[in-house]
């Protein structure tokens, strides 16, 4: 996240399509620029070869940018099997290459019913993750390769959409489509699967067309953004709080309104059944969102993250 004052207190979410090529961070501060916002950041980076969807948060929503990072992904990739590069993508070098065996429909459905589910999945070295205060992927470039942790992850769903049958030859690509929760590298799953294989694979093209709520048909390229006027600009951020509309809400009344925005706890009127409200919600005073709060057990209301949007 980058911050300045000299620009326009801008407060919203975007959805960008970003183009193939560009890091995400680039690709933020291109849109930055059309809104002179002062605040911005981005959730959940896309790598340079990978397009598809960005939510970009402006302002006050840069405050739920960290929530919308555990949010479930679904991306589609292409898989280039007999092939394995430094960094797990076409854009590495090429560090062994094997032949294609025949697969049966069969045998490459077992193979992607074996890494659906919870896993253990190794991070990439080419990853932002960092060791003694350096990213792995600075530590990577100059030849340097560490030993990393096993995470769990769960891939919630893995959909071929190669099309072939049983009786033919399989390409050399797997087309997929991976729906997975958050700290999912899919580099690591293309490598996984390629060894499974007994070939080798690395990702050829990746495309994110789902994050938590949000879906790439709602999402504007570079191109679109940059026609567009003023109001028209404006009228494709979202309100702050629509990442956060599955969240239980609470109206406050004037007194009580002030006493959150001073970072008081409120005695609720809400009743509590069975615990089924305890915990984050989100607190309104008439249309105007305040921020996140927390239900306690003894009925209070205390304050989390609030946010200043009329400012």
């Amino acid at each position: 996240m980058s911050k300045r004052t000299s620009g326009n207190n801008v407060h919203g979410i975007l959805l960008l399509d970003k183009r193939l090529g560009v890091s995400s961070n680039k690709a933020l501060q291109e849109v930055r620029r059309l809104f002179n916002a002062n605040k911005a950041g981005h959730t959940g980076s896309l790598d340079p070869l990978a397009t598809g969807l960005l939510p970009l948060c402006f302002g006050e929503a840069t405050k739920v940018s960290g929530l919308m990072l555990d949010d479930n992904k679904r991306y589609q990739v292409v898989i280039q099997l007999g092939v394995m590069t430094d960094t797990g993508d076409a854009e590495g070098v090429v560090i062994a290459t094997s032949p294609v065996p025949l697969f049966s429909y069969e045998e490459i459905h077992t193979c992607l019913q074996t890494f659906t589910g919870e896993i253990e999945q190794v991070p990439p070295m080419y990853s932002a993750l960092k060791h003694n205060g350096r990213k792995l992927y600075e530590l990577a470039r100059e030849g340097i390769i560490i030993e990393r942790k096993a995470r769990r992850i769960k891939i919630i769903d893995l959909t071929l959409l190669t099309d072939f049958e049983a009786t033919t030859r399989i390409p050399d690509q797997l087309i997929l489509e991976v729906f997975c929760s958050k700290g999912t590298y899919i580099r690591s799953l293309a490598e996984d699967i390629g060894h499974f294989l007994g070939c080798g694979g690395t990702v050829k093209a990746l495309r994110r067309i789902e994050s938590g709520q949000f879906h790439i048909t709602q999402a504007k390229t570079i191109e679109q953004l940059t026609a567009m006027n003023e109001p028209s600009l404006y009228e494709c951020l979202m309100n702050v709080d629509r990442p956060l509309e599955k969240l239980p809400s609470v109206y406050l009344s004037d007194q009580e309104a002030i006493a959150i925005k001073y970072g008081q706890s409120i005695h609720s009127k809400l009743e509590l059944s069975l615990g089924s409200q305890l915990g984050s919600l989100r607190m309104y005073h008439g249309s105007d969102f305040l921020g996140l709060g927390e239900m306690q057990l003894d009925g209070k209301i205390v304050p989390k993250k609030i946010f200043n949007i009329n400012t």
